[in-house]
């Protein structure tokens, strides 16, 4: 039988509905569409897509469990290498991971691996009722800072194997950039939820509002009796252009704007915590932060919303998906620009200082596209005189993060790069104080999802290793 040449296509919300909800975008596969899908795996010997996952999950195994229509079978394979697999399932850029390696792409469109994983812990979420085997207990503890995919797939893959593990989260809910930065429309909040209520059952404890550096110190766990200790804090200090203007009421950080929205309900009327609800939105950058800023921005009830990126369409970083979503949703795509001013206005009740004002428009550049930088992207490269101003009263700034200096800063012994970011050993997570790993965006700087719990996995391995000789 010929296969199929395309991916069966993801069931979604209508664009004009969708951009005026936080349900979620993507439907999901049905069980037919599902098999239909897993039958267009060529089941290759030499398992290219799994090269190319972060985790190593068994992907052509998995997915003949779901032709097989066994897909608790498929599940079970799955969490196997992932603790996170609801979730990886819907936000990893799998076309550049393992759908990238898969021989089917090399003629006709991939397997949609990402699709059938979501598909496959759906199924699993809606249809299991049983409970997850307690692993034997080896009577040592360790210590997860972060319940982001990195912490969570640490204390996940060390729980499995008999360890007391405690994750300490800083704020009140668990999940880390999954439940503050990701929104509601990209990952529902339950099935985050849900993930960290399955790595309770193996017998994570979970400690909220634990502000490690402040509440406790790196040094205060190994007194309590851990044995080890793991840093998934993440990289939650956000950067700035240093443009005028970005003082003004109206402007925010990504970080500061996502959370707020998901985290804290702050579009709520009877929030304590309001955010402005603007009419004009500009989002500064091009990745998956800025898509999910400016498409929460358009539910907020914002009539039109800008993407300002200094690159071209071909450039940008975020996933293709989220960008046609984006597009198919109505966010202005304002390309080879670059902002150069943040325009206010004075409020008569604050005088006439300009830091008192709102913002009331940002002013860009023209840019072109140069020689290759150090990356390899070409520079964009200013064109003089050629200054316009867009009429907003938001500007959302999303250029990047830093790691929280917190930790460093109060943990003697624990180098960092010129960045911030913790030096660990390549291949084991190791730091250069003893007993401590790290993993995730505290050590890269903001990555992906993947990327994060591979590290959580990588640790998760040399610490079992370093103490099981113990």
């Amino acid at each position: 039988m010929a296969v199929q040449p395309k991916k069966h296509e993801m069931p979604v919300q209508e664009a004009s509905v969708r951009a005026h909800n936080f349900k979620e975008v993507a439907i999901g596969y049905t069980e037919e569409i599902a098999v239909a899908e897993a039958q267009r795996c060529l089941n290759c010997k030499n398992r290219p897509c799994v090269e190319g996952c972060p985790v190593n999950i068994s992907i052509p195994e998995f997915i003949s469990k779901v032709k097989d229509r066994d897909f608790e079978g498929a599940y079970g394979i799955i969490s196997e290498s992932s603790s996170l697999p609801a979730v990886c399932g819907r936000v990893c850029p799998q076309e550049t991971q393992c759908e990238s390696k898969c021989t089917l792409g090399i003629k006709l469109e991939p397997v949609g691996i990402g699709r059938l994983e979501r598909f496959v812990a759906d199924w699993h979420n809606a249809n299991f009722v049983g409970e997850p085997e307690m692993p034997l207990q080896n009577g040592k503890k360790v210590a997860v800072i972060g319940s982001g995919p990195s912490g969570l797939t640490c204390a996940g893959d060390l729980a499995k194997k008999g360890y007391k593990v405690t994750v300490f989260e800083a704020l009140h809910l668990a999940g880390g950039v999954l439940v503050y930065g990701i929104p509601e429309f990209r990952l529902p909040k339950d099935i985050v939820k849900k993930e960290v209520e399955t790595l309770k059952k193996y017998g994570v404890d979970v400690e909220t509002n634990v502000v490690i550096g402040k509440t406790l110190t790196i040094d205060e766990l190994f007194e309590e009796g851990y044995e080890a200790v793991f840093v998934g804090s993440g990289a939650g200090l956000p950067r700035f252009m240093n443009i005028p203007g970005e003082s003004l009421k109206g402007v925010y950080s990504a970080n500061e704007f996502l959370t707020r929205a998901n985290l804290m309900k702050a579009y709520r009327e009877d929030s304590q915590t309001p955010i402005m609800k603007a009419k004009n939105v500009a989002v500064v950058g091009g990745g998956n932060v800025a898509m999910d800023a400016a498409r929460t921005a358009l539910r907020l009830g914002a009539e039109n919303v800008y993407i300002i990126y200094r690159r071209s369409m071909d450039e940008l970083p975020a996933r293709k998906e989220e960008v046609e979503h984006a597009q198919e949703e109505g966010i202005k795509f304002e390309i080879l620009r670059n902002p150069v001013e943040i325009i206010g206005h004075c409020n008569p009740d604050n005088g006439r200082d300009p830091l008192n004002g709102f913002v009331k428009g940002i002013k860009v550049i023209k840019c072109r596209l140069g020689e290759p930088d150090e990356k390899g992207r070409r520079r964009p490269v200013e064109i003089p005189g050629s200054e316009y101003v867009i009429d907003v009263d938001c500007v959302i700034i999303s250029i990047g993060t830093s790691p929280n200096p917190l930790i460093k800063n109060t943990t003697a012994g624990l180098h960092v790069n010129n960045h911030g970011g913790i030096i660990v050993e390549e291949g084991t997570g190791k730091t250069s104080k003893d007993g401590v790993y790290a993993g995730g965006d505290a050590v890269t700087g903001a990555a992906t999802v993947i990327l994060a719990m591979g590290a959580g996995k990588t640790a998760a391995k040399a610490i079992d290793e370093a103490l099981s000789h113990k």
